[in-house]
């Protein structure tokens, strides 16, 4: 396991060779999106007197933060009536857990150990285009990534090919070499096998059931996934 005394040590070594791109998810995978909700949903339920039990609830209705907002804003407040217009809870769903997102220190160290190795990381993720860059540059991601695409923007999402292509492209390189390293089976994965390219992912204690296709690598974190990509040069 990587420690910011392993960081420092790696920092200081000279890589002279470049190497090519590498394409990480931002939910789940560079950010903890499911730790910084579940830190909301504990404080937004006790707010609420709702039962400590109504977590798990909470957790399995926002699927990974699949589920639309509007739509879980109207399951909380039919499950508790509650008297709030759902212009007020979607902007909460969205703003909320962001207070608790935070950049994990190793991971910046992981990113910046892949940098100083020659490597081109750039952050390729679904979602809303003004929403997911703000959660980029609060977090200081943006200072460790050579850039980002974001689907909204784009007009294309993961895991179509051309979203890959296009991220490529912003950074003026080849898909050639690339890797993805992302926590979602089907847009991570999904988009690796679509291209033919080498793939990293993220586990997070579940089981690979797809048949369809498979990672090139299996690992637990963004940072064995960083590793794991380094190694296989």
């Amino acid at each position: 396991m990587l420690t910011l005394l392993d960081c420092r040590v790696q920092h200081s070594l000279t890589y002279s060779a470049r190497v090519p791109l590498v394409f990480l998810a931002l939910d789940d995978t560079l950010l903890d999106r499911s730790g910084a909700f579940r830190l909301w949903a504990k404080g937004f339920l006790d707010e609420i007197a709702a039962p400590h039990d109504d977590l798990n609830w909470l957790l399995s209705v926002d699927a990974d933060g699949l589920t639309s907002r509007w739509d879980l804003a109207d399951l909380i407040r039919d499950r508790y009536q509650l008297d709030i217009p759902s212009i007020d809870l979607l902007e909460e769903l969205h703003e909320g857990p962001l207070a608790y997102e935070r950049l994990d220190p190793l991971v910046a160290c992981a990113l910046q150990i892949a940098g100083d190795a020659g490597w081109v990381p750039v952050v390729v993720t679904n979602g809303p285009h003004e929403q997911q860059e703000t959660r980029i540059r609060r977090t200081g991601l943006d200072r460790y990534i050579a850039d980002w695409i974001i689907s909204e923007q784009a007009g294309v999402s993961k895991p179509n090919p051309r979203i890959f292509a296009l991220a490529a492209q912003r950074v003026r390189m080849r898909l050639g070499g690339a890797w993805i390293v992302g926590d979602s089976p089907e847009a991570d994965i999904g988009g690796a096998a679509a291209m033919g390219l080498p793939s990293v992912w993220l586990h997070r204690g579940r089981d690979w059931i797809d048949n369809r296709f498979a990672p090139t690598r299996v690992v637990g974190n963004v940072i064995q996934g960083l590793s794991a990509v380094m190694g296989a040069r």
